[in-house]
């Protein structure tokens, strides 16, 4: 499962460019979670979709195609609140986030480095735009991670698994999450047009469904298999783990494929079919990693098109958009 070098180096640079409005901030890595910082090194360059904080503040954040994020833990803890603007993080929500402005959610966090002061300015300009993309306009903003003064690209590591019929779950996971990764999924899209085969959706309604989407989804990805995941590296034997794994992904799965992600049930279907076949250790992390990933793609997706300006009607102050 791989053993990543204890330190980085300090001088080493990061660049992160953002599609729209086309502005580029350079970051410096530093050694305050050194495993981390290097863990994203090794995985540059990629792209994905930029979100932003919908609670926090002034918080950018995206899902990075690093499956060793789900595990590592970082030895160098902080409130996000109280760090400089510019403060870069990464998680194991699989989220590479960049503070720009104030913060109000009391939350550990664990920073890699810090963008430079001369770019600040322009994390703060586009984290505006980025905001207003989630918000209202929902046209996608793409955040390209390179090595500084290095080429851009993207791709996402496959894992391999030693059990057939857990490798081909695996490339099939893996090839539907490069589809969708900087492409809004069509299931999602149904969902949120009010398509969805099954009439979830009591008399009628849209809403309902997409927000039990969303109260599903991320909690799936983030909690369950991640947390998966790192039980696998911290030593839970194998029969709890395949315990675990049944008990904590089927019922949310199939909710989720009656509320049109129909693709993620099918997966989860071979998932559980298969399970007690995982006498490997590795190829159990192979397969939560991948289905981690995937669920976390579908859930930024949806974040993004979810319709948060309907919360105007609910009394926002006035200048909430901006």
């Amino acid at each position: 499962m791989g053993v990543l070098r204890d330190n980085v180096n300090p001088s080493q640079r990061i660049e992160v460019s953002w599609s729209v409005p086309g502005i580029t901030v350079t970051a410096e890595l530093d050694d305050r979670n050194a495993g981390l910082a290097r863990a994203l090194w090794d995985a540059l360059p990629y792209r994905s979709l930029q979100g932003h904080a919908l609670v926090a503040g002034h918080h950018l954040f995206h899902v990075a195609p690093v499956h060793d994020l789900l595990h590592l833990h970082g030895t160098h803890r902080v409130d996000r609140r109280t760090v400089p603007d510019g403060t870069v993080f990464c998680s194991r929500l699989q989220h590479l986030g960049i503070k720009y402005g104030p913060l109000t959610e009391p939350m550990a966090a664990t920073p890699i480095g810090r963008v430079v002061p001369g770019d600040l300015d322009a994390l703060a300009e586009a984290g505006h735009a980025v905001w207003e993309a989630v918000y209202s306009s929902k046209k996608p903003v793409v955040a390209e991670v390179r090595r500084a003064g290095e080429s851009g690209g993207h791709r996402i590591p496959r894992l391999t698994a030693s059990a057939p019929e857990a490798d081909a779950l695996v490339g099939d996971v893996h090839a539907e999450t490069e589809r969708i990764w900087l492409e809004p999924p069509a299931e999602l899209l149904d969902v949120h047009d009010g398509r969805v085969r099954s009439g979830a959706g009591s008399h009628g309604t849209v809403l309902t469904t997409m927000l039990f989407v969303n109260g599903e989804t991320r909690p799936l990805g983030y909690n369950a298999y991640s947390g998966l995941v790192r039980a696998a590296y911290e030593g839970m034997p194998l029969p709890s783990l395949r315990h675990m794994a049944r008990t904590l992904v089927a019922v949310p799965a199939e909710f989720l494929a009656y509320c049109g992600l129909e693709k993620l049930g099918q997966f989860t279907e071979r998932l559980l079919d298969l399970l007690d076949g995982l006498t490997v250790r590795e190829d159990f992390v192979a397969v939560m990693s991948h289905m981690a990933l995937y669920i976390n793609c579908l859930g930024g997706w949806n974040l993004h098109l979810f319709p948060w300006h309907l919360g105007e009607h609910l009394g926002e102050p006035a200048g909430a958009r901006t």
